[in-house]
């Protein structure tokens, strides 16, 4: 005898499947013990739940409701299907509840991911004033330095620094992000201050291992900078500590280093260069259609933590806080 072909078995098993509305309509006639008062439930005409009903036994090969005049009667196989579907259809509804409530309450878990040093110091921090207000929501918070695929790990929401390239990803702009080249006053009154753009290459320039160039906007436009340093690493947090010790100059986001040049710990050096203004914060999710409600609630959220002059940048002159006429579109846009 031969052997079956994957393809036959398939083929096998597709004409097995059974339509989901046709097991409905058997259950509820059942539960009604009638087809006229089954129909009525489901608004359709007695003919069509009589035509499924055989179409179903068709399928599967075996009768599951006796006729008579007066009465419906299950067969044995019907009373065991029953029983076995009417398990599944529970559930199947169970199902339907809860997807529906988890995307219109605030409930569950929002799987959030944002850079290492941002989120430890410009989210996490709020993030207990959001649960209080939210009590049956947990929050699974990633913090990682990579652009991660947010939709193949799972993410409601990712929250990025940067310019954004093409996406089919939704995003919403949270804040503009002004970044200035500093330095502590101690290593200004030991190496001088620079005066032009070119005398930086005789400072040394402190960034992290994937910054081996600096991209500026100046009085004559943009100005590509290579960054050249005696201190290597792959962390922007170590790049950070070094320049306010006063080991060097860095171009620094003010978020990241807003209170020490308020308080005059670092000092804004050569202030008309800055990084592109199109340089911002972004909310990024995976869809704009069907969003859940608690996707909506903490995009908003954060987008009222932050704002047109972020509250960083409030200590600070117009020189090193960027422009702050600088627009944010409040509406979201398909990148």
């Amino acid at each position: 005898m031969s052997l079956m072909s994957v393809k036959d078995r398939r083929r096998a098993g597709a004409n097995k499947t059974t339509n989901l509305g046709d097991i409905e309509t058997f259950a509820r006639v059942v539960a009604a013990s009638s087809m006229t008062a089954a129909a009525s439930e489901l608004g359709v005409a007695v003919g069509v739940v009589s035509k499924r009903i055989q179409r179903l036994e068709a399928k599967l090969g075996a009768r599951l409701i006796e006729r008579t005049t007066r009465r419906l009667l299950l067969t044995e196989a019907g009373e065991g299907f029953y029983q076995r579907v009417n398990r599944i259809l529970e559930a199947f509804e169970e199902a339907i509840e809860f997807t529906s409530e988890i995307s219109t309450s605030l409930r569950g878990v929002l799987r959030v991911t944002a850079p290492t040093s941002f989120g430890r110091m410009h989210v996490a921090p709020y993030l207990p004033r959001f649960l209080e207000s939210h009590p049956s929501l947990e929050i699974d918070l990633d913090l990682s330095d990579d652009y991660v695929d947010i939709v193949g790990r799972g993410f409601h929401v990712a929250i990025r620094i940067g310019e954004l390239a093409d996406s089919s990803l939704i995003s919403r702009k949270l804040a503009p992000i002004h970044r200035v080249l500093c330095a502590a006053p101690s290593y200004i009154a030991r190496f001088g201050e620079p005066e032009t753009i070119a005398d930086l290459s005789a400072h040394n320039l402190l960034a992290p291992d994937n910054q081996d160039c600096w991209s500026l906007e100046g009085p004559e436009g943009g100005v590509m900078l290579p960054v050249r340093g005696r201190l290597r690493t792959n962390s922007s947090e170590v790049v950070r500590e070094a320049v306010v010790a006063g080991f060097g100059v860095a171009l620094r986001s003010t978020w990241d280093v807003g209170a020490e040049l308020a308080s005059g710990e670092l000092r804004a050096v050569l202030p008309a260069y800055r990084s592109p203004g199109r340089i911002g914060l972004f909310a990024l999710y995976p869809s704009r259609d069907l969003m859940p409600v608690k996707v909506r609630t903490f995009v908003d959220f954060v987008a009222g933590l932050y704002g047109l002059r972020p509250y960083w940048d409030r200590g600070l002159r117009s020189d090193e806080a960027g422009r702050a006429s600088e627009a944010i579109s409040p509406a979201n846009a398909v990148l």
